[in-house]
């Protein structure tokens, strides 16, 4: 008995007192005071191409220590990765509230 009154007043409080409600925020991300931020782990990683259908990425491991590495292997290691489409997908998410990179 004594908590269906408090569910009742807590409703109370919430709801305006016309009756009617906003359905969506007529504020801008300036004026709320917070805007989407892009990942900048992504962001220093990766380019979209030109295309703007996948993104490309130097590969790592090839600055040092190299001697005990094959020339295929380092040969492999200075060509540029290309994203799948499941990256392709994570990355619009992270970086496509402002921009590409």
């Amino acid at each position: 008995m004594f908590f269906s009154h408090l569910a009742a007043s807590a409703h109370s409080f919430l709801r305006p007192a016309s009756g009617s409600y906003r359905l969506f925020s007529t504020t801008t991300a300036v004026e709320a005071g917070y805007k989407m931020k892009s990942h900048s782990g992504a962001k220093k990683r990766w380019r979209s191409l030109a295309s703007g259908t996948s993104f490309k990425r130097p590969k790592a491991g090839h600055s040092h220590l190299n001697v005990t590495k094959s020339p295929a292997r380092k040969n492999r290691l200075g060509n540029t990765a290309i994203s799948t489409p499941t990256q392709t997908h994570k990355l619009k998410k992270l970086l496509l509230p402002y921009g590409t990179h």
